[in-house]
């Protein structure tokens, strides 16, 4: 799918393409959410995979106006939302929810909103996001929905595993891939080095996808 990617969006890399795989199996007919949209890649996939409704939020107006143009251009039918997370959402619920948060561990707690970073600054473990979308999924699905999400094994697939089950849904990790590490996990290899995220020389990072239900 060939998509418009302006300046300062991300676009639809590895990790997106992984959980993209994903997709067909569980979307068919259900309302999906697509958390941290980009360039719409997952809520234009969701579709086309015959989704009754796509719905997608970022807290960038740049990837907003890039969702609705994308969707316009693949005459997709998809309502977004400028927000934070499920804050646009109310007390919706939904069948399938799909994310691809930033996790890239940064060097600070600080969270960037108006630059190009803010699409993978994980916070200083990069689970700052990923945390949130954690505890707040079972609140926005179906009794039957389920949460699709990607990450890279720096941040913990156990981690994330836990953390649903603590939020009451049940967790595995359902699909891997091993790639070299992109620009910004190059840029920062020594800090992770550092932080004992990864080995010294270890330039291969292992991209997970984490399905959930509601227990």
């Amino acid at each position: 799918m060939i998509l418009l990617c302006p300046p300062g969006v991300y676009r639809a890399q590895s990790d997106t393409q992984l959980l993209a795989g994903h997709l067909d199996r569980h979307v068919g007919g259900r309302d999906v959410l697509d958390l941290g949209t980009g360039t719409g890649a997952l809520a234009l996939t969701a579709a086309r995979a015959g989704a009754a409704s796509v719905t997608a939020v970022d807290l960038s107006w740049r990837c907003v106006a890039a969702t609705r143009l994308n969707s316009l251009l693949h005459r997709t039918a998809a309502t977004v939302h400028r927000g934070d997370l499920f804050e646009p959402l109310g007390g919706r619920r939904f069948g399938v929810i799909v994310a691809n948060p930033p996790y890239v561990p940064s060097t600070g707690p600080v969270l960037p909103r108006h630059t190009a970073a803010r699409s993978w600054d994980g916070g200083p473990d990069g689970r700052a996001v990923l945390d949130r979308i954690c505890d707040g999924a079972a609140d926005h699905l179906g009794p039957d929905g389920v949460l699709l999400l990607v990450h890279s094994e720096v941040c913990g697939p156990q981690t994330t595993v836990d953390r649903l089950a603590a939020a009451g849904m049940v967790a595995e990790v359902v699909d891997s891939a091993r790639i070299p590490f992109g620009p910004v996990m190059r840029s920062r290899a020594g800090l992770l080095e550092r932080r004992g995220l990864i080995a010294a020389g270890d330039r291969l990072e292992e991209l997970v996808v984490v399905e959930a239900r509601r227990a």
